[in-house]
């Protein structure tokens, strides 16, 4: 039986490493102690909007302390993650994630086109994300403020903050469904896990980025 030759560009997909490298420690650092202080927030910020579940809980002024406490240590810990990490790095992923090109266009439109690193929905997740904690963090402030000095107090900041809420769970609820449950995307938890991802996943869902990490140095 005579053995086809494998063609070369072939042999190089053969030869590369099963996993790829997507994320690094600062990004996976930065992604967990966001997340874990958005989930803090929103149970402790529930408890203190729904009556029911304040009723339940009770120990209110400790709640609120708990509430305003995980905000200020999440902008501390966002603001060390920042000095501390990969910056250049970061400034890299900013880079990639505010790149809007016609690719990204077209895929939302639901036409299939190759995708970078992040895909136009994570693009604008990662927009969302970024303007929903300044608002957070300002509203939140302000509320704070407005309980100590009335000069501070305005009709729309619990507005706002109730609103941002509301959005908040929806796209959280979104974003978990695709990172735990869909088959064609969950495998993208293990990139913000372990750093990796596998280069066939990669490559089917973001072959554009896959392509340019193949690519040899000019």
């Amino acid at each position: 039986m005579a053995i086809r030759p494998v063609a070369p560009e072939a042999a190089l997909f053969t030869n590369a490493p099963r996993y790829i490298h997507r994320f690094s420690r600062t990004e996976r650092t930065l992604h967990w102690v966001h997340a874990a202080a958005f989930f803090v927030l929103l149970g402790s910020g529930l408890v203190l909007y729904l009556p029911s579940l304040s009723d339940l809980v009770g120990r209110r002024a400790f709640v609120k302390d708990v509430h305003f406490d995980t905000g200020l240590a999440w902008m501390a810990a966002i603001t060390l993650i920042l000095i501390l990490g990969d910056r250049r790095g970061l400034r890299e992923t900013i880079h990639e994630l505010d790149d809007f090109d016609r690719d990204d266009r077209l895929w939302l439109r639901r036409i299939a086109r190759p995708q970078g690193r992040f895909n136009a929905g994570q693009k604008l997740n990662a927009a969302l994300t970024a303007a929903f904690a300044v608002l957070f963090a300002v509203s939140g402030l302000l509320l704070w403020y407005g309980e100590r000095n009335n000069s501070f107090r305005f009709a729309s900041t619990i507005l706002l903050h109730d609103g941002l809420m509301y959005i908040s769970i929806v796209l959280v609820a979104g974003h978990l469904y695709l990172a735990l449950i869909y088959p064609a995307t969950r495998h993208a938890l293990r990139g913000m896990t372990t750093g990796s991802v596998s280069r066939s996943w990669a490559r089917q869902h973001h072959r554009k980025w896959v392509d340019s990490q193949e690519a040899p140095p000019e």
